[in-house]
């Protein structure tokens, strides 16, 4: 099954928050905690989502090598300078998703267009 988000003139935590309960499946009657249901989600329009001037200068996106001195907090521009705004639906929806093995599985069913 496919589901498609149209994350125009949205917010980028509600549109996460929908995708995320679909990748779960919880929104299936045959919802499982330790089974990945058969769905694809597609969100569209993720450059046009709403984002505050605010939001961009001061949200981080923390992130650590490993090595001292290695932590990184780029701020929210410099990611969608970067790697553009479909990586920020992809860490929200990361951070939603339970933290156990299927999280990287239940990713793969994740496509973001800009």
């Amino acid at each position: 099954m496919k589901h498609t988000i149209d994350a125009q003139n949205k917010k980028i935590g509600r549109v996460a928050t929908e995708a995320a309960v679909l990748l779960m499946g919880k929104n299936l009657t045959s919802f499982a905690r330790n089974k990945i249901p058969n769905i694809q989600v597609e969100i569209v329009n993720s450059s046009k989502a709403l984002v505050t001037e605010n939001k961009k200068s001061q949200k981080t996106y923390a992130r650590y090598s490993g090595y001292p001195g290695g932590l990184r907090k780029p701020t929210m521009s410099e990611v969608i300078s970067k790697k553009g705004y479909s990586e920020l639906f992809r860490e929200a929806v990361w951070g939603m998703l339970p933290k156990n093995k299927l999280r990287a599985k239940m990713m793969n069913n994740l496509k973001v267009t800009e």
